[in-house]
């Protein structure tokens, strides 16, 4: 799941419209509102979980924060693997629970 925010468009015809969108998604930015946030959920009897995400690219930073109490106790044990173009893995151990995440990719 992700949040989205008006994209502004390269050029408009009108300057005074541009220039209010522009300003816009740069207030946006400024109060944390940014289209790279999501949502994972790793199945705790598989030790990698892909989470494809157009944003993400092979030098991406993925940061996450757990959702849940049982998300909570799996932190020391979960790592960004990989990240690639459109996704990143994250690794963690086998155990009996679902981990739930939201996330941030940054780059």
């Amino acid at each position: 799941m992700t949040q989205n925010f008006l994209k502004v468009p390269t050029f408009t015809d009108n300057q005074d419209e541009q220039n209010r969108l522009t300003a816009n998604a740069i207030n946006n930015i400024l109060d944390g509102k940014i289209n790279s946030t999501g949502t994972f959920t790793t199945i705790g009897t598989k030790t990698l979980e892909t989470v494809i995400d157009a944003r993400c690219g092979g030098n991406s930073v993925v940061l996450w924060s757990p959702l849940t109490v049982d998300a909570a106790g799996e932190m020391t044990h979960m790592w960004l693997a990989a990240t690639r173009n459109g996704e990143f893995d994250i690794g963690h151990r086998n155990h009996s629970k679902n981990v739930v995440c939201k996330y941030v990719i940054i780059g």
